[in-house]
């Protein structure tokens, strides 16, 4: 391979190009050698590095650089890895079909059934797999069932992960979450998520998720109900090993009792810490937990709670629109799901006999109906504003409602916080459009960025926010959407970051075969 990179220099045009062509032309062999040319290089400068890594005070753009070229070759690989592992897979159900067919020549009708080929392969390749990147074979296998996905039927969100527009970690938990859906609704919902890959450019993981809990409820709207009930049977309580005798416990609950669980404890911690409990807040939720679960003399009391779910007329009224609402502290959530749990509470309200419904004593669940204006094409909450320096309490539940989580580039932390976005001290009025929920950490965002502003462009509708770090790198965060948003099919491509070389803009869109189906 050394001799064929020697040729590629003194080639004429692109060495980039001609490096492309020789491995088309060698096949798989020249990729492998290939690969291991570049890995042998990156392992050695990993390894001695010389001077290439001693500070300076002008190689702060350059470190900049060499970082966001290490994330794109990142993201490069692990759509490669991704089309190799299924095409391991499929070579091995070839072998396998083989090995079947010359086993039952001249018995035909004692070959085994073509399903259980397929099972055998896959669970050969997870294991090849398992052993090769040191993985549990549970994991290898939920890898290549989400990556044969992803080739086979979300070509989107495949060069949105090699292109660097997305993580490994999202096209992965995208692909696992389009599991329910047929290869036509995957596909569906994957053209509808590529459509908000703009919007989404600054989003963390939560958001991602609501994105793509979006994008199946546009796909298949009807089928709302039905993968709740198969979800709600998945109910359990995990403990895992942590670090230095720690435990970390989890439960898998519906979302609106995990919403009202977490905004308990949040409420408990705030009330102690008032109090002059020195304990942080994660701290004394963790300790309210265990006491109140084991029954201890600190356990929490009853208590009545103000959780926001945010639904449309059209979900709550009629099932099957598609429409998903949204539990504040939680995100998105089937509608289907709240109506069952909210019909009670609506029709003692209605009917003007919440007492006699609910008992007399109790925290009781009553439903206060408010009406919400979202923004026709974007889905976001549109309101007031107030001249006072700090938000009104109404304001500021508005703007939570909102935002739902912190509105920092990549951050999906609790909301502790509402920020202005240009500060009060610059100017900035008390008001929706220069607002902005922030967790603690992100409202420090003036020692931490160059700067933060709201832009506003013909071609961007809604409350959209431009952080800029330092060192130049551009994010643009926007609220969660409540409704659906209603925009024309993304006809123009985006730019190429700039610091891509320019051979990358020859980049095209892999072709993407669909394999047959392989039960993992």
């Amino acid at each position: 391979m050394f001799e064929s990179a020697r040729e590629i220099d003194s080639a004429p045009g692109d060495p980039h190009q001609a490096l492309l062509d020789a491995v088309h032309a060698g096949g798989v062999a020249a990729l492998a050698a290939a690969l291991g040319d570049q890995g042998f290089m990156l392992r050695e400068l990993a390894l001695r590095p010389g001077e290439l890594f001693v500070p300076g005070e002008a190689l702060g753009a350059a470190y900049t650089n060499v970082i966001g070229m290490i994330h794109e070759l990142r993201s490069a690989m692990d759509a490669l890895e991704a089309r190799a592992v299924v095409a391991l897979a499929e070579s091995l159900t070839c072998e396998k079909q083989a090995e079947a067919r010359a086993r039952t020549a001249q018995e035909s009708d004692q070959a085994p059934p073509a399903k259980t080929l397929l099972r055998e392969a896959a669970h050969e390749a997870a294991r090849e797999v398992s052993m090769l990147t040191r993985k549990s074979p549970a994991s290898a296998r939920h890898s290549l069932a989400s990556q044969r996905r992803l080739v086979a039927d979300m070509p989107e969100m495949l060069t949105a992960l090699a292109t660097a527009q997305v993580t490994s970690t999202v096209a992965h938990g995208t692909a696992r979450s389009f599991a329910p859906l047929s290869p036509a609704q995957r596909a569906e919902a994957d053209r509808h998520l590529s459509e908000r890959l703009p919007d989404l450019d600054g989003a963390g993981s939560e958001t991602w998720n609501d994105a793509a809990a979006a994008a199946i409820a546009a796909a298949d709207p009807s089928g709302q109900g039905r993968r709740h009930r198969r979800a709600m049977q998945e109910r359990h309580v995990t403990l895992r090993r942590a670090e230095h005798g720690m435990a970390t416990l989890s439960a898998r609950v519906s979302a609106l009792d995990g919403a009202k669980i977490r905004k308990r404890l949040s409420l408990e911690a705030e009330r102690l810490r008032a109090a002059g409990d020195r304990r942080g807040h994660q701290a004394i939720q963790a300790d309210t937990f265990v006491d109140t679960l084991l029954g201890q003399e600190d356990a929490m009391v009853a208590t009545t709670l103000d959780i926001g779910v945010m639904i449309t007329d059209r979900a709550l009224l009629h099932p099957g629109t598609g429409d998903l609402a949204q539990i504040e502290g939680y995100g998105t959530a089937p509608a289907e799901v709240l109506r069952e749990e909210l019909r009670g509470p609506f029709g003692a309200a209605l009917t003007q006999q919440a007492e006699d419904a609910m008992g007399p004593d109790g925290p009781a669940l009553r439903a206060v109906l408010r009406r919400l204006f979202t923004h026709p094409r974007t889905g976001e909450l549109v309101a007031v504003e107030s001249r006072a320096r700090a938000f009104p309490a109404a304001l500021a539940k508005f703007i939570r409602w909102r935002d739902q989580v912190c509105r920092g580039p990549h951050c999906d932390a609790p909301i502790r916080q509402i920020d202005h976005i240009q500060p009060h001290a610059s100017g900035g009025r008390t008001c929706l459009e220069n607002g902005q929920g922030l967790c603690a950490h992100c409202n420090g965002k003036e020692q931490q960025t160059r700067s933060v502003r709201r832009v506003e462009s013909a071609g961007a509708d809604g409350h959209a926010v431009e952080w800029i770090s330092r060192a130049g790198t551009r994010r643009t965060t926007r609220p969660r959407a409540v409704t659906r948003p209603q925009r024309p099919p993304r006809s123009v491509i985006p730019a190429a970051s700039p610091r891509r070389r320019s051979a990358r803009r020859k980049r095209r869109r892999p072709p993407s075969t669909r394999p047959p189906d392989i039960p993992v």
